[in-house]
């Protein structure tokens, strides 16, 4: 979603680098992958191609923390978020009870 973003810190020698990437267009999204002593970050479109890549070395990697993007409110405009249904409200569906 368009406002996520993710910050790396780096262990750069004595001292840290940080890194930020985000998700610059509305159908963007952040994704991390990590595997064989890599972290890869990087901005994919909606249909899965990506758009930017950073990959740094596990090892150095000091922190890796993630910023969703601001939910919209009814206050700003925009549609707020369903909220959930009460439960034993009749949309909803309940458990089977235990035979």
């Amino acid at each position: 979603m368009k406002g996520d973003r993710t910050e790396i810190v780096i262990d750069a020698g004595g001292s840290t680098r940080i890194y930020e990437i985000e998700a610059t267009r509305n159908g963007r999204r952040v994704e991390i992958t990590h595997g064989r002593g890599i972290v890869e970050v990087t901005e994919v479109t909606r249909g899965g191609t990506p758009v930017r890549t950073a990959r740094f070395m596990a090892s150095r990697v000091l922190a890796l923390v993630e910023h969703p993007a601001a939910r919209p409110t009814a206050r700003e405009g925009r549609p707020a978020i369903p909220q959930p249904r009460i439960p034993g409200s009749p949309a909803v569906l309940q458990p089977a009870e235990a035979v």
